[in-house]
């Protein structure tokens, strides 16, 4: 139960979240006028912004004010500074900028999905068609294999250090960008990475692999994840950021197809949002269940012993949770 208030209850709170989509209008907003870097190289009052952004005096004063309040810079008289998050991640001049994650986190193929909760919870599921962001060869995929890379490149780094050296032979599922395969193959030379997904898909992971200069070491495998042949004889199969997308009879039939695809001792190696047993905490993965009834028919963010029964019903024979330092994401291992 939450704790009683210390004084007399008001409607701050719902009059704060009525109005929460201007949080996420105004971080898409100063991204595009490239705010945060202006800031960061040295445009810091309303001034010097108009000029730098090329926008009016009076709308960069009210939209920095505004972003003050919301934490992501601060104020001293009228010069505004980067938070310690937006000089990390919102300007982009630094290493670890996520300013291209918008281009698909504040898609309208994605957040159209959520402008009729009441309908979706009738439903049950999405109202994007069918079969939601899961329709073949969806555009959506290519603008996320595009523009998230900066989101999950730490993640892949820390999957690939526990992961070790080896000799593997890898199948990254649902490739996307390509990033967690080309990682292991770029840490481990004699590595050999197949990425399966759509063929749309595949070419930007493709020409991620030809930078990272592992193309000599990947190949590709187009098509449905649910369908497709995968081979056999893997020492590593990557499924990230996707069991997510399906419900239990759905992930237990992929986990059993990858399961038939690892060599003897190999490994499964998933990425998710794990929220904790009572499924209200942690708030990031918790909050991730709202995101798949928006976007999937069926899908879930499910809880590790939920996870363990899956994987254990596809002949797995034992699941370790790991939680990731640069992530507020969970890996599971699997062992065959």
């Amino acid at each position: 139960m939450p704790e009683p208030s210390p004084g007399p209850l008001t409607p701050e709170r719902i009059f704060n979240t009525l109005n929460a989509y201007q949080q996420t209008a105004a971080l898409k907003g100063a991204i595009e006028l490239d705010v945060f870097t202006a800031i960061g190289e040295g445009a810091v009052t309303p001034p010097a912004l108009a000029e730098r952004c090329h926008a009016s005096e009076r709308g960069l004063r009210i939209l920095c004010d505004y972003l003050v309040v919301i934490g992501l810079l601060m104020k001293d008289g009228n010069r505004y500074g980067l938070s310690p998050d937006a000089a990390l991640f919102l300007d982009r001049r630094s290493p670890a900028s996520l300013t291209s994650t918008i281009r698909f986190l504040g898609s309208p193929m994605l957040t159209d999905g959520f402008q009729d909760i009441a309908a979706i919870v009738r439903k049950g599921g999405t109202l994007i068609g069918p079969e939601g962001t899961l329709a073949p060869e969806h555009p959506i995929w290519i603008e996320f294999a595009r523009s998230m890379v900066p989101m999950m490149a730490p993640a892949a780094e820390e999957i690939a250090e526990r992961m070790g050296d080896g000799p593997w032979k890898v199948l990254d599922i649902a490739a996307g960008h390509g990033m967690f395969g080309i990682t292991i193959a770029r840490r481990n030379p004699a590595a050999q990475v197949t990425a399966l997904d759509w063929l749309n898909v595949l070419t930007v992971a493709q020409e991620h692999a030809q930078v990272a200069g592992v193309t000599g070491r990947y190949r590709i495998l187009p098509g449905s994840a649910l369908e497709v042949d995968y081979g056999n004889g893997y020492d590593l199969v990557l499924l990230t950021n996707f069991l997510h997308h399906f419900d239990v009879a759905g992930c237990e039939h992929l986990l059993g197809k990858v399961y038939s695809a690892l060599k003897p001792g190999g490994r499964a190696v998933t990425l998710e949002f794990v929220p904790n047993e009572d499924r209200v905490s942690p708030p990031t993965a918790a909050a991730f269940s709202l995101m798949m009834l928006g976007t999937t028919p069926s899908g879930d963010a499910y809880t590790f012993s939920e996870f363990e029964r899956m994987f254990s019903h596809a002949g797995f024979s034992r699941s370790e949770l790991y939680q990731l330092t640069r992530s507020p994401e969970q890996i599971l291992i699997s062992y065959k």
